[in-house]
Formats: structure tokens, sequence, C-alpha cells
């Protein structure tokens, strides 16, 4: 792996709380998506700019994890560093997101 990757606190509750809400229906799926959701995070130590750049957001990335979450992230190259910055289900209102 090229690059650490990390997640800021804002990127862990947002994973918890996609977690913890889908566990409330169907707890097996829950573990599923957010194990997938954390290697989606992970892979950017491999290629880190294979995601979008956030035009609203200069230096900020983003992937799509199919269908509805995006995580969002930012490189620092002097630090060979990737650090998740959020994870968000787009059904989500989009008033309520914040970088």
């Amino acid at each position: 792996m090229d690059y650490r990757v990390t997640f800021a606190a804002h990127a862990d509750r947002d994973l918890e709380k996609i977690v913890r809400f889908l566990a409330q229906k169907n707890p097996a799926a829950a573990e599923r998506l957010g194990y997938a959701l954390v290697d989606d995070a992970l892979s950017l130590a491999n290629m880190p700019y294979r995601g979008l750049a956030v035009q609203a957001r200069p230096g900020y990335r983003r992937i799509l994890h199919r269908p509805w979450f995006l995580i969002f992230y930012r490189i620092e190259e002097a630090r060979r560093l990737v650090e998740i910055a959020r994870v968000w289900d787009a059904r989500q209102d989009p008033d309520a997101f914040h970088l």
C-alpha cells in the first residue's frame, strides 16, 4: 500500500450511523455494508486519485459505493496520507451535509 488511510471522527460517526440504522432491519446486511464501505475506503491506499474531484470543495475527492453511498476524502501528498472525511448516504437531506 502506497498511502496510509485514516478516518476522521466525522467519518467514523457516519459509518456507525449507517450501520446502526440498517441493523434495525437486517443485522447481517448492516455488517456486510459496513465492511464493504471500509474496504472501499481502504482501497484508496493503492489508487487515491481515482475518485472524482469535488468542484465545490477544492482538495476533496469522492468515490461512489453503489447505489447510494459517497466516500469523501482528501489526499495529503507530502505525508502519503488519505483522510476519509465523510461517508454519506446520498438519500439523506443534502442541506445537512457538510465537509
